[in-house]
């Protein structure tokens, strides 16, 4: 009998110092490996493949912008020059609201805020949308 996947939609955002907040959203969080390729002495035909440097992809944030201005704040403080870093979390649930599964962000800052878009005729909730830089991230073991 096979394990059922996780659903996209059941997700919390923690980050340090910040209430714990529900994103409409949450993408772009992952790690990539540079590949570094050189070439052995005598084996012309052969080229080697190294691991590089690691670097971890910004996140993105998007929720419905409330009169909350928490994550707002943290981003002007960084416009600012005063960068505050904190550590933060994503979290999938199971259907019972249960935590499964745990990714770790850390000395994270926020690198982009973008307002709602706004159109007089719409009938959409008004999304903002916060990008974080992180120098690590990592799945947590459970």
């Amino acid at each position: 009998m096979g394990v059922d996947p996780y659903k996209n939609f059941r997700f919390l955002v923690e980050i340090d110092g910040i209430v714990q907040a529900s994103f409409s959203e949450a993408s772009g969080y992952g790690s990539d490996i540079e590949v570094v390729e050189f070439r052995e002495g005598g084996d012309s035909a052969t080229m080697r493949k190294l691991p590089g440097k690691v670097s971890y992809s910004d996140i993105t944030l998007k929720r419905g912008i409330t009169d909350s201005h928490e994550l707002y704040d943290w981003h002007l403080a960084a416009v600012s020059g005063q960068i505050q870093r904190k550590n933060g979390s994503i979290i999938i649930l199971d259907d019972t609201g249960t935590e499964k599964i745990r990714w770790n962000f850390f000395s994270a800052w926020p690198s982009k805020w973008h307002g709602p878009d706004l159109n007089s005729t719409g009938k959409d909730v008004a999304i903002e949308s916060l990008t974080i830089s992180c120098e690590r991230l990592e799945r947590a073991l459970s």
